[in-house]
C-alpha cells in the first residue's frame, strides 16, 4: 500500500510516495496525474565539523576557497581591518577581524579550499 505525504525541510515543501512494507503486497494501480510523486533532492553530504578555535584564531565564515591573504606574520590588525577574501560559487566574500592583535600564524594560503570555521589566522 502506497501513501503520499506532504513534508516541510526548512522551510521548503516536498510530496513523497512512501510504500507500506508490512501490508500486503497488492497490485499497483496506475497514479492519477495528481499523485505523482515529485522528484526531491538528496541532502548533501555533510561535512566534518571543524575543530573549535582557539581564542585569537581568525576562522572562515563560509566555505570557499582562499582568494587572497591581505596580512602578513607580524602585522597589527584592529577588528574590522581586511584579513583575507574567500570565493565561493564565483562570489567574494572579505573577511574582517573580529578581534585586535599581531598576527601570529597563518594557517592557509592562497588557494586552499577551507571549511566553514576552519581558522585562517592567529592573533596574539
Amino acid at each position: 500500500m502506497q501513501k503520499t505525504f506532504r513534508i516541510t525541510v526548512d522551510g521548503r515543501s516536498y510530496h513523497v510516495v512512501v510504500e507500506d512494507l508490512t501490508a500486503p503486497v497488492q497490485p499497483e494501480a496506475p497514479l492519477a496525474a495528481s499523485a505523482a510523486a515529485t522528484a526531491f533532492p538528496q541532502p548533501a553530504p555533510s561535512a566534518p565539523a571543524a575543530a573549535p578555535a582557539s581564542p585569537g584564531s581568525e576562522v572562515a565564515p563560509l566555505a570557499g576557497v582562499v582568494h587572497t591573504i591581505d596580512v602578513d606574520i607580524g602585522q597589527t590588525v584592529q577588528p574590522g581591518d581586511k584579513i583575507a577574501t574567500i570565493e565561493a560559487m564565483k562570489m567574494k566574500t572579505i573577511v574582517v577581524a573580529k578581534g585586535a592583535g599581531t598576527v601570529t600564524a597563518i594557517a592557509v594560503k592562497v588557494n586552499d579550499n577551507v571549511e566553514t570555521g576552519q581558522v585562517l589566522l592567529t592573533l596574539g
